[in-house]
Parts: C-alpha cells; sequence; structure tokens
C-alpha cells in the first residue's frame, strides 16, 4: 500500500461514515416519520384495549426473534471478512431455529390466554407470530447490507415496507377489523423487509451447509444470544407486567407513550448503530484513533440526542392531545418521563457498538444482565410498595440515564478515553438543552391552546438550542452545518 493510500484511508472512511450517518438519519427518521402519521390514524380509530392486546404479545415475539438469530448476525458484521459458507450456514440455522420457535409458539398460544386471562389472545398470538417465519428469510441479506453500510438500499427497503404494511393497517382499522389491523401490519411490514433484502442484496443460499463456521463464532454469538434476550426483557417488562397485574386498558396507555419515546429514540439509536460497529471495525486496534473516533461520535450523538428527546418530553401533554386526541392524554406522563431516560439510550447503544467491535461480547452481555435485573428487581418493588404506573416509569427512566455512565466506564478500560473527557463530551450538551427547554416552557406556559402550544414550542426551543451553541462555539454544530450545506 503507498503511502498516499495510506492516508487517504482514514478520509476514506471518515466520508464513508458520514454517508452513513446521513442515510441512517434518512432511513430511521423517515420510518419514524411515516410510523408517527400511520400511528395518528390508528390510534385515533382505535381504543387503548385494541393496543394493550398486541402490546401483551411483544416480548414473546421479541424473545423468538432473538433466539432465531442467535447473534451470528451480529458476529457475521464483526469478522473482518466473511465468506457464503459463513452466510450460507447462518442463513440456514436462523430458518430451522425459526420453524422450531414458531411450533413451540403455536402450541403454547392457549398458555398465553391462560397467563393474561383474555381468550381473544389465541388466534391473535398465532397469526402474529407467523411474521417470525418470514423475519428469518430476511436476516442475512440484510445483515449484509449492513456490514457493508449500505444504508441507501437500508432506507429505500424500509421505507417501502412501511408504506405498505401502514396502509394495510389503516384499512382493515376502518373496515373494523380493531386490533387485527395493528398485528398484520406487522406481518406485512417484515414480508416486504425480506422480498427487498433479496433484491437488493444479490445474495442467495446454498445447499452446501457447513457446520465448521459455527464453531468459530459459538463462543462470541453465545453472549450476544444472552445478552439480547435480556434487552428484550428490558424494553417489554411494562407490557409483561401491566398486563399480568393490570387490564388492557392500561398496557394500550402505556404502550402508547413507549411509542412516541421509541420513536425517538430509535431514530437516533438507528442512525448511530447504522455505522457505528463497522466503522470501529475497520479503525481497528488503534486505540488513539478510536478514542479520537468514539469521542467525536459521542459528542454528534449528545448534539442530536438531547435536544430532540428532552423537546418531545417537554411538548408531551399538547403532543397527544393534537394528534392522537385527548382520549390518550393518560399516556403524556408517561411519555415524558420516558424520553426523559431515552435521551440517554442512545448513549449506551454507542458504547455497545464500540465493545462489541472489539469482541468484547462479555462485557456487552454481563453489563446488560446486570441492568435488566436491575429494572426488573425495582420495577416489581415499586409495585409491590403499592407505587403507581408513572412511579414504576420514572424508576425505570433512572436507571437507563444513570447506566449510561456504567456504559462509558467499561469504554475507559477498553480503549483508554478518560471519564472526564467522556464528561466534557456529555455533559455541556445536556446543560444547554435542559437550559433550552426551561426558557421554551417558562416563555410559553401562559398559553393555553393545546394546538398553539404545540406549535410554538418547537421552533422556539430548537432556536433557543441552536443558538446557544452558536455563542459557545461549539464545533460539532459547525460540522453539522457545513456537512448539510
Amino acid at each position: 500500500m503507498t503511502s498516499e493510500s495510506t492516508h487517504n484511508q482514514p478520509n476514506d472512511l471518515k466520508t464513508k461514515t458520514a454517508r452513513g450517518i446521513k442515510w441512517g438519519f434518512l432511513n430511521n427518521g423517515s420510518i419514524q416519520l411515516l410510523s408517527a402519521l400511520i400511528g395518528i390514524v390508528l390510534a385515533r380509530r382505535l381504543s387503548q384495549e385494541d393496543y394493550g392486546l398486541v402490546g401483551m404479545l411483544a416480548i414473546f415475539s421479541s424473545l423468538a426473534s432473538t433466539l432465531q438469530d442467535s447473534g451470528f448476525c451480529t458476529a457475521l458484521t464483526n469478522r473482518p471478512q466473511v465468506i457464503h459458507r459463513e452466510y450460507n450456514s447462518v442463513f440456514w440455522f436462523n430458518v430451522g431455529m425459526s420453524v422450531l420457535l414458531v411450533s413451540l409458539l403455536w402450541l403454547c398460544a392457549p398458555l398465553l390466554v391462560s397467563f393474561f386471562d383474555e381468550p381473544r389472545l389465541l388466534w391473535l398470538s398465532r397469526f402474529y407470530f407467523v411474521g417470525l417465519l418470514f423475519s428469518s428469510l430476511g436476516a442475512v441479506p440484510r445483515a449484509l447490507l449492513f456490514r457493508d453500510m449500505r444504508q441507501k438500499e437500508l432506507t429505500i427497503i424500509s421505507i417501502t415496507a412501511m408504506l405498505v404494511s401502514g396502509t394495510v393497517g389503516i384499512v382493515m382499522a376502518y373496515w373494523g377489523m380493531a386490533y387485527w389491523g395493528i398485528a398484520a401490519q406487522s406481518v406485512v411490514y417484515v414480508f416486504v423487509t425480506i422480498v427487498m433484502s433479496w433484491k437488493m442484496s444479490g445474495w442467495k443460499p446454498s445447499r452446501d451447509i457447513s457446520f465448521e463456521p459455527f464453531r468459530r463464532m459459538i463462543g462470541f454469538t453465545s453472549k450476544i444470544l444472552v445478552t439480547n434476550v435480556f434487552t428484550q426483557i428490558n424494553n417489554n417488562v411494562f407490557s409483561l407486567l401491566l398486563g399480568k397485574f393490570y387490564r388492557a386498558t392500561e398496557v394500550g396507555t402505556f404502550n402508547q407513550a413507549n411509542k412516541w419515546n421509541t420513536m425517538g429514540t430509535n431514530t437516533i439509536s438507528g442512525m448511530v448503530q447504522g455505522v457505528a460497529q463497522p466503522t470501529f471495525v475497520k479503525v481497528g486496534n488503534d486505540r488513539e484513533r478510536l478514542c479520537r473516533a468514539f469521542s467525536k461520535m459521542l459528542r454528534f450523538t449528545c448534539f442530536v440526542c438531547f435536544p430532540l428527546m428532552l423537546g418531545l418530553a417537554l411538548i408531551a401533554p399538547e403532543f397527544i392531545v393534537v394528534l392522537i386526541t385527548d382520549k390518550w392524554l393518560p399516556s403524556a406522563a408517561l411519555m415524558r418521563w420516558l424520553c426523559i431516560g431515552g435521551a440517554f439510550l442512545p448513549l449506551s447503544m454507542l458504547s455497545t457498538g464500540l465493545l462489541l467491535s472489539r469482541g468484547k461480547s462479555n462485557v456487552y452481555m454481563w453489563n446488560v444482565i446486570a441492568q435488566g435485573i436491575t429494572i426488573l428487581l425495582t420495577v416489581l418493588a415499586v409495585r409491590w410498595l403499592g407505587g403507581s404506573i408513572t412511579q414504576m416509569v420514572v424508576a425505570y427512566a433512572a436507571i437507563v440515564a444513570f447506566w449510561s455512565a456504567i456504559w462509558m466506564y467499561f469504554i475507559h478500560l477498553e480503549i483508554g478515553l478518560r471519564l472526564w473527557q467522556a464528561v466534557r463530551d456529555v455533559v455541556p450538551f445536556l446543560v444547554v438543552a435542559l437550559a433550552a427547554m426551561a426558557a421554551t416552557y417558562f416563555i410559553t406556559r401562559s398559553i393555553t391552546t393545546p394546538w398553539l402550544l404545540l406549535a410554538l414550542r418547537i421552533p422556539l426551543a430548537a432556536m433557543i438550542y441552536v443558538a446557544a451553541l452558536w455563542l459557545a462555539g461549539a464545533k460539532i454544530l459547525r460540522e453539522s452545518l457545513s456537512y448539510l450545506k
């Protein structure tokens, strides 16, 4: 390799990463916008009970999806080079696991009916789990696109799938099929995603199956599997507990609040995750360069996530009332606390991307397990002490925010990033975002009309935040504006 090509390699990676972030933002931003529009239409048509019924199934579907992949797609992304035989082995493993899991879930549907005391879940759950069969077929083509940082193709796939599935869900809801429309939307989304992933990737399986690649990846993937199981438990613990201890209406109220929080965090986390792990893998073992790359991505993540999520918390009541009517107003308080906790979630996602790129699946696993157990025990303790759903959510948000600091500690151990440097990268954006939201609140607090309050608070908070960073000379703001130009 010539000295010129060596010199250009960091710039090429920087350009590719920037493009990946751009398409990741367009991908996740477009998906969340479309999801929001579709969600508004459905929420106006359907009831809390309709959302609650489907929400009760979320944890079982998520756990099954995690088991059928078992971490092998993450392992493929993490390998410096991947050959067809490795892709092929993972594909057939996913298909086999999917058939097994869907069969078990189909047979266990009566147990779900008994656990939640809800007869309507019998055939609803069996239909909902069909999507798992489809998803197993598309895991490898999507892993190939993700590994190559082909965010443009992933964006096209996601937007098309969302448009088609959203149309199906809305039509079924207006035909009076209620919760069946929500379930159908999920299944159709997976199906369209698979068809387009195969088309875009150009990859095809073969019948030459070898188990040798599993022996090389099993140590890494087993930890990813355990970690992902706990992650899904963390993400769905409220739907499970509320479905057990409360009515479907309460589950629906929480799920509606969590849906808008998840849209915000997914927009940022998806944008970062789409490039973080592949980028850190390409950087290699240069710890100094890894520190610089991680620090810059950390600043960018904070620059975006704090104003977005804290702003969403600020406008939660009027957002709910204006977009999906005041029948969902009980969701606003829950949404506000979830968004505060969600503001710190992308920081954890960025940290896990670096740890996985370094092969530290054991650190990733034990940290997620510790977090999951802490969340579960805390939520159960609040319930046992007679606390409300809101108090349970506040406890959850506090743990999520606190755990971002623990992730930073492990980043320090791995690449030597000093903790004071991480604090310097995070705190200024947090303080400015909080100040911008507080100023916006006090300026507009005399306004009582929800739609006017919503229309004023969003641009006002954005202007105050950007102006404060500009006056402070924030480099990341100027770089972002320059890139947009």
